[in-house]
């Protein structure tokens, strides 16, 4: 199969998406603890040229952290989730200004974890990413398939229909994709980068704006980042547990 080396293409064309490597911090860290990790992570994080950090860290860090981002531009905040609607009697959720407020960038959409457990679906996961758009944050849309999906040899027809519902009317000039194999996190089993590739290939292969950036999340460490992002179809990655220490994470950034 013939690959399109897309991050070539990224470093001749400044208009065209840059590599982004985000930290999912899900429920870790007070504001103390985020306060001292970007403390040590700043002065270690040494990233190419065209890299962009996002730190995706719990709502109640966001704030103490916006103001330490504010003077770091490779360095952004993530949101982990966002309501579709601007304000209303919805307990536990954030809104598109709320989060503007605090000059957060990013906001990770549909991750697994959000659509297991919490009951995410496709149409809940569209209204968010249009709602984030809306006020120019740039929507992370996690697709993947479980170990049943694979087992079943449906890994293609599922990816493909998560990216049909959520992707209904979204402009794809501000997305970024992250394909998470749920089956290989935490799990002892591998999706090796050649694997990961097949797929993200298989993503952008159904997108309108092929030069949406691409990421890959699924036990990403630094023994495997080199080797991630040597992929030609892979943008970046979506870091999970390894993004919690700001030694690992720099090494991921620095790969």
């Amino acid at each position: 199969m013939l690959y399109i080396n897309f991050k070539e293409l990224n470093r001749n064309h400044s208009t065209l998406p840059k590599i982004v490597i985000a930290g999912n911090w899900k429920m870790y860290k007070t504001q103390y603890e985020a306060k001292s990790f970007f403390q040590d992570f700043s002065s270690l994080a040494q990233p190419q040229p065209g890299t962009q950090i996002v730190i995706c860290a719990p709502f109640t860090a966001l704030s103490i952290l916006a103001a330490y981002t504010a003077n770091q531009p490779a360095i952004a905040l993530g949101a982990q989730n966002i309501h579709w609607l601007e304000s209303g009697a919805y307990t536990g959720e954030i809104s598109a200004p709320m989060l503007t407020e605090l000059d957060v960038k990013f906001a990770i959409i549909g991750h697994s974890e959000r659509r297991q457990l919490f009951g995410e679906t496709n149409e809940t996961v569209n209204l968010r990413i249009k709602a984030a758009q809306q006020v120019g944050i740039t929507p992370i849309l996690c697709v993947g398939e479980t170990k049943l999906h694979r087992d079943r040899n449906a890994t293609e027809s599922w990816i493909i229909s998560q990216l049909e519902g959520a992707l209904i009317d979204v402009d794809q000039q501000n997305l970024i994709i992250a394909y998470e194999p749920i089956w290989a996190i935490g799990t002892g089993d591998t999706c090796e980068p050649c694997e990961a590739n097949r797929v993200i290939t298989l993503i952008r292969s159904q997108l309108k704006n092929p030069d949406v950036t691409i990421q890959y999340g699924g036990s990403v460490k630094p023994s495997n980042i080199q080797e991630i992002m040597a992929q030609p179809q892979i943008d970046g990655v979506l870091v999970g547990g390894a993004s919690l220490e700001p030694d690992i994470f720099a090494k991921i950034v620095n790969y």
